[in-house]
């Protein structure tokens, strides 16, 4: 009987997961949709808004603005002025934070239950009424530039990674850093911003997660009162993935000053919606989760070709990137080091993973997934993780199915397919004398 294939894998929900999750969904009228998670262990509460907008909706001009606006966004608005957001949630016991990616930024509360009411009243202010003012846009702008110096360009990791994304991508806006480039961080508008905000951070463009020690009846009642009013925004524009085909490897060199070579080399992956995805997390976590993976026993123990490497493959609403990086001695040759590595994905492509590789590497996926359901702030953000990229939080429901199904035939195909070598992109870094 011939195996399944990738698109008849079957999608049964799995019984531990349902059990650990009680899901109650609405949608108010102006389009914001609610996702209440109660846990009655014990009194916290932790609540996540995602906001469907990142670097993939920005253009030329205002990269970059995505992640800027997730520092406007605790600067202030109509009720509760500058600095009062962070002073009154953690007053009331509680914490706060933020990321921006590629494709949604994310705000998020942990808190005591006693001041969900006031957590609400906050979270709903500055969605329906931001303040956006000459001052708290010139503040924010600085501290994002300084951001960008630090991680970006006096980061190796970070200037081999801007400069991955330009060799991968040449017409889909994930060839800019998430960061933006620093002159379009410069001469963002306020008028830019306003228009952003009135786009992206509507109730229609969002979804509030609230997990933890609540009442789902009165939680939404409480929603309702203090988010109902927001007015809609316009249908944010359409992303077109208009990237042509790679045709042949593509390389650059970094120089900067620094104490060895490294290597960043990436290939274009799929979307997250598409079967080879979950394949590619297989293969990730056999080849680089742990000191007895295969990259860290061949690379590093074995051959000697680097001092560290890592396997970066994370899911994107268009296809995304599988990055390596290699960090090397001061004596290495990177062309070695290149071709190990490549021996190592070419070994994968022909022979697949060991049984126990393949086995590992599913126990772990389950492992970390059931890890991050534990607390409430982990099943709030997973499954408005998984809502955002694949439309629906249910899609985490039948995942271990889907991973208990792959083959070692599959492994091989999907590797062959993403690992080609005219699909790379090459970056490395040669040391340079800082200057005195």
């Amino acid at each position: 009987m011939p195996k399944a294939s990738p698109r008849t894998a079957p999608r049964r929900a799995d019984a531990a997961l349902q059990s650990l999750l009680t899901v109650h969904e609405a949608t108010l009228s102006n389009g914001l949709r609610v996702r209440l998670l109660p846990n009655a262990q014990t009194p916290v509460v932790s609540l996540y808004t995602f906001f469907q907008v990142g670097s993939r909706n920005e253009r030329p001009g205002i990269t970059g603005i995505s992640h800027l606006f997730e520092h406007m966004m605790f600067n202030g608005a109509k009720k509760y002025g500058p600095k009062q957001f962070d002073r009154t949630l953690e007053s009331n016991g509680g914490r706060s934070n933020a990321y921006t990616s590629n494709d949604m930024t994310v705000y998020y509360d942990d808190f005591a239950v006693d001041a969900l009411e006031t957590v609400l009243d906050l979270e709903s202010d500055r969605m329906r009424s931001l303040r956006i003012s000459d001052s708290s846009l010139a503040s924010e702008r600085e501290v994002v530039k300084e951001e960008r110096r630090v991680r970006v360009d006096n980061e190796i990791t970070g200037m081999l990674d801007e400069e991955l994304g330009t060799l991968i991508f040449k017409a889909h806006p994930y060839r800019w850093p998430v960061i933006g480039w620093m002159a379009d961080i410069e001469n963002i508008s306020r008028r830019d911003c306003e228009e952003y905000f009135r786009t992206y951070y509507a109730p229609n463009n969002a979804v509030l997660y609230i997990s933890g020690d609540i009442d789902p009846k009165k939680t939404l009642a409480l929603v309702r009162r203090y988010y109902g009013d927001i007015p809609k925004g316009p249908t944010p524009a359409t992303v077109l993935d208009a990237e042509p085909a790679q045709k042949g490897e593509r390389r650059a060199q970094v120089r900067h000053p620094a104490q060895s070579p490294s290597l960043m080399i990436g290939y274009r992956g799929p979307r997250a919606s598409e079967e080879d995805t979950l394949v590619l997390d297989v293969i990730q976590y056999a080849m680089n989760k742990g000191e007895g993976s295969r990259l860290v026993k061949s690379l590093i123990y074995e051959q000697q070709a680097a001092v560290s490497v890592m396997f970066d493959w994370g899911w994107r609403i268009d296809p995304g990137t599988i990055v390596f990086y290699l960090e090397l001695k001061p004596e290495s040759d990177p062309q070695k080091s290149e071709a190990a590595l490549y021996a190592e994905l070419e070994r994968v492509a022909k022979e697949g993973l060991t049984e126990r590789e393949l086995q590992k590497a599913k126990n772990n996926l389950r492992s970390d997934q059931l890890r991050e359901l534990a607390t409430n702030t982990g099943r709030a953000h997973a499954l408005g993780h998984y809502e955002t990229l694949l439309g629906s939080w249910q899609e985490l429901l039948v995942l271990p199915s889907r991973y208990a199904a792959i083959s070692n035939e599959q492994v091989k195909a999907v590797a062959t397919k993403f690992f080609a070598p005219e699909r790379r992109s090459v970056v490395t870094l040669l040391p340079e004398p800082s200057a005195a």
